[in-house]
């Protein structure tokens, strides 16, 4: 089941004097980001926390928020992970948030053979992502997150479907990092 909220940021910091939150986004941007105008102190919703501003600035994201007017309420919440509302930022056909794909088991299109689990997401420097799959074993594969390996993805029932690489997970070819 997917979570109604989802981690978007972590506050890291004060910025001036009159209760300014300093924010390290989680997401794709600072602009996403600041599309919000309430966020939460909590998975469950139950600490709403109204934006009066949000800006991006350098590669943070600066936020005034109503209930935040000091410099000692700003530092209390330093450390404090904040979480949007899924039903706030509808999703495109054929995206996804990147908590949906974390735990989904990874099986192949033609064979349904099982490879693992996604562990991990890594932003593509180029076109695409990496998703780190984990096997049983706790063997960790990089596969392509690209139409020509993923075939289908149903974050609802957990399953993504996809036809590697020749190679891929046969052995001494594959694409493996060491699991930390």
């Amino acid at each position: 089941m997917k979570k109604p909220y989802l981690e978007i940021g972590k506050i890291v910091g004060t910025h001036g004097v009159r209760g300014e939150l300093k924010i390290q986004p989680w997401c794709d941007s600072a602009e996403f980001f600041c599309k919000f105008s309430v966020l939460y102190l909590d998975a469950y919703g139950a600490q709403p926390l109204k934006a009066s501003r949000l800006r991006p600035h350098k590669n943070v994201v600066l936020g005034v928020f109503e209930t935040v007017d000091s410099m000692e309420k700003a530092e209390a919440l330093r450390g404090k992970i904040l979480y949007m509302n899924r039903k706030d930022a509808p999703l495109s056909e054929g995206t996804f948030f990147v908590q949906d794909l974390i735990g989904c088991k990874v099986a192949d299109a033609d064979t349904s053979a099982v490879y693992g689990t996604i562990s991990e997401v890594i932003p593509g420097a180029g076109a695409n992502d990496i998703w780190a799959v984990k096997d049983a074993d706790g063997k960790e594969t990089l596969i392509p997150a690209v139409p020509s390996v993923v075939i289908e993805t149903d974050v609802d029932a957990g399953v993504i479907l996809i036809r590697p690489i020749q190679g891929l997970f046969d052995g001494k070819e594959s694409v493996i990092r060491d699991a930390d």
